[in-house]
């Protein structure tokens, strides 16, 4: 056996092995998976953590292009044009890159389909109708309920003008700065 496909065969067999020990450690110590989402309320806003994504540099990924790269390289070298490993490397890297493209890609879809929300799209939410769950006081602030997507959600509001409106009355959401939502009665 040559040293090239020694080389390949290590990295294939390294690879395979990081992968294994990778899953066994998120399996059997969740390894790394910490809430650090939004925490599931419509007036939370984005903090960027809530993305459905893999990244391209994670552990599990840079291990699959190793052991795509040793699988690659080796069968390459095994064909009599592509013996040499000037030849060889550069082709299973190539391989190795599609390799690990195409699993970052399936992951990022997967998750994307089974890590969906059911949370409000906050700014989705204006001018749709709401009820004042708590009446808003002058130049006060009360509490509008409100349903999206078959969820119902509660939020703080203020009216726009600074005028009262008396709880369980019909309102329009105007717009929303941070986490106040403004309001006009319907």
């Amino acid at each position: 056996m040559s040293l090239d496909a020694l080389i390949y065969l290590l990295c294939l067999g390294g690879g395979f092995l990081f992968l294994i020990i990778l899953a066994a450690m998120g399996h059997f110590f969740d390894a790394g998976h910490h809430d650090v989402g939004s925490g599931g309320h419509a007036e939370a806003g984005a903090d960027g953590s809530d993305g459905h994504g893999v990244s391209a540099f994670s552990p599990m990924i840079i291990a699959a292009f190793m052991t795509g790269f040793g699988a690659f390289g080796y069968l390459l070298s095994q064909i009599n044009v592509n013996k040499s490993p000037v030849i060889s490397a550069p082709l299973a890297a190539v391989g190795a890159f599609i390799f690990a493209t195409a699993i970052v890609s399936a992951l990022r879809s997967i998750f994307r389909k089974t890590q969906s929300s059911s949370e409000s799209q906050v700014a989705s939410v204006v001018g749709t109708s709401a009820t004042l769950g708590t009446g808003i006081p002058e130049h006060g602030v009360g509490e509008i309920v409100y349903v999206q997507g078959g969820t119902r959600y509660t939020a703080p509001a203020r009216t726009e003008d600074g005028t009262a409106i008396p709880t369980g009355a019909a309102v329009i959401v105007t717009r929303i700065v941070g986490t106040q939502f403004f309001v006009k009665p319907a």
